[in-house]
């Protein structure tokens, strides 16, 4: 198997990961009415950008993938904002949100590189 292939199945795996941490803190949150509608907001985009990551690997063009990866990086920006907004509002502490947080900003750094990378690779070959 290649680096590419391996790096590709790993990030898949952390994305899965991932939206399975935005689902257990939703599942966690107060049963408020503020609460559960940024809890939906949340688990809405965190669970969506592995789908979106998934779409990407199966694109067939580049540009396909960089729109795809594209969407996965503004899905896992709304999920920053609204988890700012659950640990701003009080709603969620940020010792407990800490962790998710730093992984959502880690997985935009990554694709950051992704997008940055293909796009440049992308002009290379035109």
């Amino acid at each position: 198997m290649s680096d590419e292939k391996k790096s590709s199945i790993d990030l898949s795996m952390r994305m899965k990961s991932f939206a399975l941490r935005v689902i257990r803190l939703n599942s966690s949150l107060p049963k408020t009415t503020v609460a559960q509608t940024l809890g939906k907001q949340v688990l809405r985009s965190g669970t969506s950008v592995g789908a979106n990551y998934r779409e990407a690997n199966r694109s067939r063009s580049r540009n396909e993938f960089i729109a795809k990866i594209g969407d996965c990086l503004k899905e896992l920006d709304e999920t920053a904002y609204w988890l700012d907004l659950l640990t701003e509002s009080g709603i969620f502490t940020l010792q407990k949100a800490r962790e998710i947080c730093r992984e959502c900003d880690e997985l935009i750094a990554i694709l950051t590189t992704i997008s940055k990378r293909t796009k440049a690779s992308a002009l290379h070959h035109s």
